[in-house]
């Protein structure tokens, strides 16, 4: 894959007329978008429908975790808009649930392992006995065992991550950052081409190339940096 195949864009956006503007604008330099719960509340899943027909790949980021029959039926639906990427929290059950319930088709089940605004302060927080370094790698060590298509970690752990999966598994990062740009309320973050040396798949970048003055020339800037290192 090329960098534009690995560049995911984040439409944190409130509202589809916004996401419309924004695909627009960035035109044919971008062609993976990720469509999480602020636009998805919002007419976001069926933009996603026409992101696809217009023959873009679409990241859903749903991070789905319930019983096992709620997110088996749930993914047999997802399945169905032809999207390439779909998160749920890496619980085993919910894994081995979401994988038996997407057998056959091309959907990749990404198994999201710690979120990258948490440290370990907010871990304890909320009652987990890890570090976040320790639960990425039990959790990636079970969405393997689950048959799960990927990993979604911070880029700090994407390197002691890929030791575990293999070189076929998706590892795709948040969090990143181009150098000198703010961090907002992300605490485990890296640039783009340190996070490919470090073996992530596929970058997720958002706030960098949407709340730009000009996305495209962000976005942009952000492929020739990965480009360089792959």
């Amino acid at each position: 894959m090329n960098a534009r195949d690995r560049l995911i864009v984040g439409l944190d956006i409130p509202t589809t007329a916004e996401a419309e503007k924004m695909v627009a604008t960035l035109g044919d330099a971008v062609s993976f978008y990720k469509i999480g719960y602020q636009l998805a509340f919002a007419g976001g899943l069926e933009f996603a429908r026409d992101l696809v027909k217009d023959g873009n790949q679409v990241f859903l980021d749903m991070k789905l975790l319930d019983i096992d029959n709620t997110v088996a039926k749930g993914v047999e639906n997802i399945v169905k808009m032809g999207v390439t990427m779909l998160t749920l929290h890496a619980y085993p059950k919910a894994m081995r649930a979401a994988v038996a319930a997407a057998k056959g088709s091309d959907l990749c089940l990404l198994a999201v392992t710690v979120l990258t605004s948490m440290d370990e302060a907010d871990l304890t927080d909320a009652g987990y006995e890890y570090d976040p370094h320790t639960l990425v790698l039990r959790r990636a060590e079970q969405a393997l065992a689950a048959g799960m298509g990927g990993i979604v970690c911070s880029a700090e752990e994407a390197s002691a991550v890929r030791k575990i999966v293999g070189t076929t598994m998706a590892v795709v990062t948040p969090g990143i950052r181009p150098a000198g740009s703010d961090v907002g309320d992300q605490k485990r973050v890296m640039t783009p081409a340190d996070a490919l040396r470090a073996g992530s798949s596929h970058l997720v970048v958002a706030r960098p190339i949407v709340k730009a003055p000009d996305p495209k020339a962000a976005a942009e800037a952000i492929l020739t940096e990965m480009q360089s290192v792959l």
